[in-house]
């Protein structure tokens, strides 16, 4: 596996390499990530929805299950390529903090990744999830509504803090994934902290991009405009802090500055 300062050497090119992208190419792989996300989220209803029993008579091993099928996500945007939001709010600290790129880059490939990657996870609720009706019918809407109401009803301070322990775990993840060399490595090192996080019941913007729409598609009655400032706007800004201010920051100034 690569150390710390090599990781980071790795990290800083893709940075450098993401802000070359043309916008058409970033929406477009911010569109897969969004998806990829999205397709680990319907394994994970998938699996754990059709598992009533275990879920009312162990819920330890339920949510387990359903963290054990989410990082499918996370591992095909590593291995296939693709832009993801909250991998992205790490990835360019490092250059920042050397003025090696500059934050306009940073802040222009949020925007276009956040924005393909809503886009992506849309596409797979409901083209992929509600019009084939795949959990439109019991247990798996029973599941699909409750992670819903679950996910609206916290104060904006309870989702921002739970938004900030998911992507400081994914940011670890991705680090993790670009330390290890080959590929079974990168699918191991990716799967236990995202397995964490989606066990724990933290929140990642783009993963409440596919589950909580998903849930409105199918008659939940939650609002636009409850997803929105209820659960997406405080995630996203918890994701932000959880990437950019525990992984990037503090790994970018103790790995990432030029030798002399």
């Amino acid at each position: 596996m690569y150390s710390p300062k090599e990781g980071i050497k790795i990290i800083n090119e893709i940075a450098l390499n993401k802000e070359g992208y043309t916008i058409s190419k970033t929406l477009i792989l911010a569109f897969l990530a969004g998806a990829y996300v999205a397709f680990g989220g319907l394994l994970a209803l998938t699996i754990s929805g059709g598992s009533p029993g275990i879920v009312a008579q162990n819920p330890g091993l339920a949510k387990f299950m359903f963290g054990a099928a989410f990082p499918l996500g996370l591992i095909l945007v590593v291995l296939v390529g693709a832009e993801l939001f909250t991998g992205n709010n790490a990835y360019f600290i490092p250059n920042i903090l050397t003025k090696r790129q500059r934050a306009y880059a940073m802040f222009k490939n949020w925007g276009l990744v956040y924005l393909g990657n809503f886009i992506g996870a849309l596409f797979i609720a409901y083209v992929i999830t509600h019009l084939t009706h795949l959990v439109s019918k019991a247990p798996y809407l029973d599941l699909v509504h409750s992670i819903a109401r679950g996910k609206t009803s916290h104060s904006f301070l309870v989702t921002f803090i739970k938004g900030i322990g998911a992507n400081w775990l994914v940011c670890l993840a991705l680090w993790q994934g670009i330390a290890a060399e080959n590929t079974s490595g990168k699918i191991i090192a990716i799967w236990l902290p995202v397995m964490a996080f989606v066990t724990l019941g933290f929140e990642h913007s783009i993963a409440n991009m596919y589950f909580i729409p998903l849930s409105i598609f199918e008659g939940s009655g939650i609002t636009w405009s409850t997803f929105i400032f209820k659960n997406l706007i405080p995630a996203t800004l918890g994701n932000i802090v959880g990437g950019a201010l525990f992984v990037g920051l503090p790994y970018g100034y103790l790995f990432g500055k030029t030798e002399q």
